[in-house]
């Protein structure tokens, strides 16, 4: 039977970039010591999430992925600590920018970046100002426990994502996210749906699911937490609240997993031929 120990880690942050490393990196050690083999990080964990406003200085915090802080700092964790952390960070490649994530494997080697492939635009969220859309395209990597797939925040709310990763050979599905209130509509608490659309694709994949948020008021813009890791049927098997610090942890067996896919069908019972309108432009 394969099973794998996975954590979720849940945090407010600071406009202080080693403070947050050193946070995370405590807590990716909790994890660590609990068992996890896979740890994720909430989305850009390197600082407050920038993005609620357009200011062309903050340019300068992108860094290469060979020598951005968090990356090298999770490398070090992870090689010493034998987990593999998937890392969100604010890249620079040449002139263009991404919000992009390091696979680092259990040696502490970047097995890959991917970057952001949905990039959203709206009140409080002008990721467009400083994201290119990722031209990565979707990955997945094969570590000893399981085939991992990765998409950030935005991404996660598209069905199409989920079942690419899939495709791809994924058997789980993590997605590190910063996401909170919406500032024209004080009423409005996404966090219900934030999680719907993550469970939705469990179910509707037959794949657990590890989704990892900050928490926190980050000048007058709540993030509302509510990490969780659930199993294939979609069942929570780890969760916070709105506010809590900490580490999530759950086992995930795989091959009940891989079984109950095979059994549901889903992938068997495709029809390609009738979904080219995914692919045309509306």
């Amino acid at each position: 039977m394969t099973q794998l120990n996975v954590a979720a880690l849940q945090l407010a942050f600071t406009d202080d970039i080693d403070e947050n490393i050193a946070n995370v990196s405590a807590l990716v050690r909790e994890a660590a010591s609990e068992g996890a083999k896979v740890v994720l990080p909430p989305e850009l964990f390197e600082g407050l999430y920038f993005c609620r406003t357009e200011d062309e200085a903050l340019f300068a915090n992108a860094r290469p992925v060979e020598t951005h802080p968090a990356v090298l700092a999770m490398r070090k964790l992870a090689a010493e600590l034998r987990v593999h952390i998937p890392t969100s960070f604010f890249e620079a490649d040449g002139p263009h920018h991404y919000n992009s994530l390091a696979m680092i494997d259990d040696r502490g080697e970047v097995m890959g970046v991917y970057r952001k492939s949905h990039i959203p635009d709206g009140p409080g969220y002008s990721e467009k100002f400083y994201f290119r859309p990722g031209n990565s395209g979707f990955k997945t990597w094969q570590t000893p426990g399981a085939t991992l797939g990765v998409g950030i925040c935005w991404d996660q709310w598209y069905p199409e994502t989920a079942r690419s990763l899939m495709l791809m050979g994924a058997e789980i599905l993590l997605f590190p996210t910063a996401i909170g209130s919406e500032p024209y509509d004080e009423e409005l608490d996404t966090s219900r749906m934030w999680r719907r659309a993550m469970i939705g694709h469990a179910a509707s994949n037959v794949v657990p699911v590890v989704a990892a948020n900050r928490t926190g008021d980050e000048c007058g813009q709540t993030f509302y937490g509510h990490s969780f890791i659930c199993n294939e049927w979609g069942d929570i098997l780890a969760e916070f609240g709105a506010t809590e610090t900490g580490v999530l942890t759950a086992t995930l067996d795989l091959d009940a997993a891989r079984r109950h896919r095979a059994g549901f069908g889903f992938f068997r019972d495709r029809r390609p031929e009738l979904y080219r309108r995914l692919v045309e432009d509306i």
